[in-house]
């Protein structure tokens, strides 16, 4: 390594992801407080209830970027089946009764010490991570099926079996996007990751007609006008906000939408009170955030000279790129609606903590291994 690597390594931040975090995070901050003031008022008598929680998750994140932007990449790779057996018991931990915490019918939340915690998020890391180190290790044989995809698809489909069961349906699509594109840019055979995806599709056909919300939410995504108030309610009321905002949008607080119209506004539909408040100037300021992000995370990926650290950070900007595409793509009525949260700007604490993580191990990569 040499001497400007390492000093690199001690104390350097790479600029463009550092910057890029920051400011989605002060814009999430800023957001948080004024989609969720009306609802926090009402629900806890307190218009800054969400907000403070918000300030402390970002102060938490930006800890959690610099410890992550310290430890050595290379950490990971060692640690691979351990983080991956503990995500998996944290999944299989949200069905035990006293430990799980339902909410709406889902079991998707730990209660630890008065905190919650998604572990399917912890698991999108550790499944990436376990996926880096497992096909760089089988680079020479990623094309043998019972070495280069059998085991791998054994891994996802018990994490995945156990996502769609909490019932996630949006964080089980999250995870096979991953898991194909991982394992499609390590040269995995395009057969077996076709034949993967056709075998899925009956799987995915009987979770949709079995599940009535499901059905309801693609019909209101086909057709939001004719079920404005049932099913395409939500997607009515976020293009409303959007059409209202125009190309300055109305101002920050004035967004009419999160007065009760539009559901979960701090959360899910956060972006749409954005675009209400901030227009078309804010919408593009954030994507373009974004874009430089996954930009700045595709040249470190091309820099690197380590095959685990590229599939990792393969990984990482895959997963956060489609959880943007997603919630902004519901939000604009271009997908059905889907529980995933805008990272870095939606409120919540554990996505926000892992994206954060994904950050700072994309900045080790830069700094130690970055031409």
């Amino acid at each position: 390594m040499t001497n400007k690597n390492q000093k690199d390594d001690r104390g350097g931040y790479d600029g463009i992801l550092l910057l890029g975090t920051l400011l989605l995070l002060g814009i999430g901050v800023v957001m948080v407080y004024s989609a969720s003031s009306a609802v926090a008022l009402k629900r806890f008598g307190s218009d800054t209830y969400f907000f403070k929680r918000q300030v402390v998750y970002a102060l938490a994140a930006i800890l959690v970027l610099m410890v992550c932007r310290h430890v050595p990449y290379t950490f990971y790779r060692r640690m691979a089946y351990p983080i991956l057996a503990v995500a998996f018991l944290l999944l299989i931990a949200v069905y035990l009764p006293g430990v799980g915490h339902p909410v709406g019918g889902a079991r998707r939340w730990l209660k630890i010490f008065g905190l919650s915690f998604q572990p399917s998020e912890f698991a999108r890391l550790a499944l990436i991570i376990y996926l880096a180190y497992s096909i760089s290790k089988k680079q020479g044989k990623i094309k043998v099926f019972t070495i280069g995809f059998l085991p791998h698809a054994i891994v996802y489909g018990s994490f995945g079996a156990l996502v769609v069961m909490q019932p996630d349906f949006g964080m089980a699509v999250m995870l096979t996007f991953v898991a194909w594109t991982m394992l499609f840019v390590a040269g995995a055979r395009l057969t077996n990751l076709l034949t993967a995806l056709a075998a899925a599709l009956p799987i995915v056909y009987y979770l949709l007609m079995h599940a009535g919300y499901r059905l309801r939410r693609l019909e209101g995504f086909l057709d939001p006008w004719r079920y404005q108030s049932d099913a395409g309610y939500q997607i009515v009321h976020s293009l409303m906000a959007f059409g209202s905002g125009g190309v300055m949008g109305a101002g920050i607080g004035k967004s009419y939408q999160k007065l009760f119209y539009l559901p979960e506004p701090h959360t899910d539909f956060v972006f749409s009170v954005l675009g209400e408040e901030l227009g078309l100037v804010g919408v593009y300021l954030v994507i373009g955030l974004y874009i430089m992000i996954l930009w700045r995370g595709t040249v470190v990926a091309m820099k690197a000279r380590d095959l685990f650290a590229i599939y990792l950070v393969v990984g990482l900007i895959s997963a956060l790129g489609l959880q943007v595409c997603v919630n902004i793509g519901v939000a604009m009525g271009l997908l059905p609606t889907k529980g995933l949260t805008l990272p870095f700007i939606s409120y919540g604490g554990t996505s926000l903590l892992i994206n954060a993580a994904a950050i700072g191990i994309l900045m080790n990569i830069s700094a130690r291994q970055a031409v």
